[in-house]
C-alpha cells in the first residue's frame, strides 16, 4: 500500500489530471478483455490514457522505477484474456491516441496512431478508392494497435491476408522508455532482421506500438456474393475444396454449420436451417469478380446444391450476419469457443473427427470457419444440469479439438492469439527450444518482465 500511495503520487506529479483515472468504474471496464475469466476481475492500480508518444514513454520509465507491469490496450474485444489484468498492474489505454496522421493515397500508404478504430480507417481511406484490407469481426469497435498487437484476422483474410501483411512500418516504445522504428515506408524491403513481423502480433509483451505505417488496397470495383446451402457439414467442407481445385479465389469464404445457422435464424428472423444441413458464403471481388461467379456458379451446376440468386441481397446480408455473429451468447463456464487453424486439405477429416470427440464427450457443438485458409471456430456448450461432470466433460473435448489439429499440422490459434488462455497449450505445438528461444527474445527486450508479463508465451 505505501509502495501505491508512491506510485500515485508520481503519476498525478507527472501526468495531466485527465490522463489517469482511478475511478472504480474504469478500473473495472479496462481489467479485462472478451475472453473467459476465472473468478472474479482483478483491477488494475490505475489506468493511463496517453494522448502524445511522450507521455507513453513517461509511463514506461514510471514503471521500471517501480517495476510495476504494464499492460497496453485499445477496445478490449479479444477474447484470448491477453490483457486480463492478472496481478498489480498500469494499464495502458491508448484509445486516445486516434489520429489518422497521413493518408498517401499514391503510395496506397496510410500512418496512424494505435487507438485509431479499423472501420473509421475505411471510411477514410475509401474516398481515394482505397481500403485497409484485415477486417475482424470487431472492426467497428477494435482498434489498429490492438489488431497489430494480436495479428487480427477476419473475413477477408481468404484473399488479402492477416495483419502482419498490412504492417509496414512501426514506432515502438520499449520496456525502458525508449523509443524506435522498425520496418520501411515501401511494400518491399528486405534490410537487417524483419523485426516489424516480431513486434505484430506479440500480444504487448515487447514493446508499446505508437504508430504504425499501413499498407493500404484497392477498394473493388466489384463485389459479387453467393450463399451455397448444402444437404450436410461435410458437403460444404468438400465445397471448400472444390473452389480451391476451380482455382476461384475468393475475398471471403464462411463456412456456417447447422446449428449456427439455426442461431442466426432466431437472431435474425430468417429460414436458412429449413434449407439444409450447412453454408459456404462466398464474397467476389475486384474487376474479375463476374467472371469469377460464372466460374463458381459452374462448379456448383449439377448436384443439390443450393446457390443463391445472381444479385439477391440475402446472400449480402448473410455474410454480414456472420461477421458479427458466432452464436447466441458470450462464451462463459459451459460455453467455449476456439479457432485452431489446419490445412485446408485436413478440413474435412477435422470436422468429422471434432464432431466424434464432441459426440463422446457429449457436449454440443457449433462449427462456424473462415474457410478460405482453414481457419475453424469450434464452440462447445453444456448445460450445467445435463449429465454427470459437465465442466469436465467441456474442457476434454475442447482440448480435443486443439490436439486433432495439431496432429493434422495446425495450430492452437489462427487469429485469436495466445494471450492467457490459451498459454499452456503452447507446448503442444511449439518445441521447448523454440519457446526458449521466444523468452529470450523477452528478456532482451524486456529483462524486467513490465510489458504485459505472463501472456503470450
Amino acid at each position: 500500500m505505501r509502495r501505491n500511495s508512491k506510485l500515485y503520487k508520481e503519476l498525478k506529479a507527472r501526468f495531466p489530471e485527465n490522463v489517469v483515472s482511478l475511478s472504480d468504474s474504469v478500473l473495472m471496464e479496462n481489467s479485462r478483455d472478451f475472453g473467459q475469466l476465472t473468478g472474479e476481475p482483478r483491477m488494475p492500480l490505475a489506468v493511463v490514457f496517453p494522448t502524445k508518444v511522450e507521455q507513453v514513454q513517461e509511463l514506461m520509465r514510471l514503471a521500471n522505477e517501480f517495476q510495476i507491469p504494464v499492460i497496453s490496450r485499445g477496445a478490449g474485444t479479444g477474447v484470448s484474456g491477453a490483457v486480463h489484468v492478472i496481478d498489480d498492474a498500469i494499464i495502458l489505454n491508448l484509445s486516445k491516441m486516434n489520429r489518422i496522421l497521413e493518408i498517401r493515397p499514391q503510395d496506397e500508404v496510410a500512418v496512424v496512431e494505435p487507438g485509431v478504430i479499423n472501420h473509421h480507417l475505411n471510411l477514410a481511406v475509401s474516398e481515394f478508392g482505397l481500403m485497409y484490407a484485415p477486417d475482424p469481426a470487431s472492426y467497428k469497435m477494435s482498434t489498429i494497435g490492438g489488431n497489430i498487437a494480436t495479428n487480427a484476422g477476419g473475413l477477408r483474410c481468404a484473399k488479402y491476408g492477416v495483419t502482419r501483411e498490412s504492417v509496414l512500418g512501426l514506432d515502438v516504445v520499449l520496456a525502458d522508455g525508449s523509443l524506435i522504428h522498425v520496418g520501411k515506408n515501401t511494400f518491399k524491403g528486405v534490410a537487417g532482421y524483419d523485426l516489424t513481423a516480431l513486434f505484430t502480433g506479440s500480444e504487448g509483451t515487447l514493446g508499446v506500438i505508437v504508430r504504425a505505417v499501413l499498407r493500404l488496397r484497392y477498394l473493388p470495383v466489384d463485389e459479387r456474393d453467393v450463399a451455397l446451402i448444402f444437404e450436410d457439414l461435410e458437403g460444404a467442407v468438400e465445397g471448400v475444396q472444390r473452389i480451391a481445385k476451380a482455382r476461384i479465389q475468393p475475398a471471403i469464404l464462411e463456412l456456417i454449420d447447422h446449428a449456427t445457422m439455426k442461431v442466426l435464424d432466431g437472431q435474425y428472423g430468417t429460414a436458412h436451417a429449413e434449407r439444409g444441413g450447412a453454408m459456404l458464403l462466398v464474397r467476389l471481388d475486384g474487376y474479375g469478380a463476374e467472371k469469377e461467379e460464372a466460374a463458381l456458379r459452374e462448379v456448383f451446376r449439377n448436384g443439390s446444391v443450393r446457390l443463391s440468386a445472381r444479385d439477391d441481397e440475402s446472400a449480402t446480408a448473410l455474410i454480414e450476419m456472420r461477421r458479427t455473429s458466432r452464436g447466441d451468447t458470450k462464451d462463459d463456464a459451459y460455453r467455449t469457443g476456439e479457432d485452431v487453424a489446419v490445412p485446408k486439405s485436413h478440413m474435412v477429416e477435422y470436422v468429422q473427427r471434432v464432431q466424434q470427440a464432441a459426440m463422446r464427450e457429449q457436449v454440443q457443438l457449433r462449427l462456424i470457419s473462415h474457410a478460405g485458409d482453414g481457419n475453424l471456430h469450434p464452440t462447445f456448450f453444456v448445460d450445467s444440469s445435463d449429465g454427470p461432470n459437465p465442466l469436465d466433460r467441456l474442457h476434454r473435448a475442447v482440448q480435443q479439438s486443439v490436439r486433432i489439429a495439431i496432429e493434422m499440422g495446425g495450430t492452437i490459434t489462427g487469429e485469436h492469439g495466445v494471450g492467457l488462455i490459451k498459454k499452456d497449450w503452447l507446448p503442444w505445438e511449439q518445441s521447448d527450444q523454440v519457446i526458449e528461444l521466444q523468452h529470450k527474445i523477452k528478456g532482451l527486450l524486456d529483462p524486467t518482465n513490465i510489458l504485459n508479463p505472463g501472456k503470450a508465451i
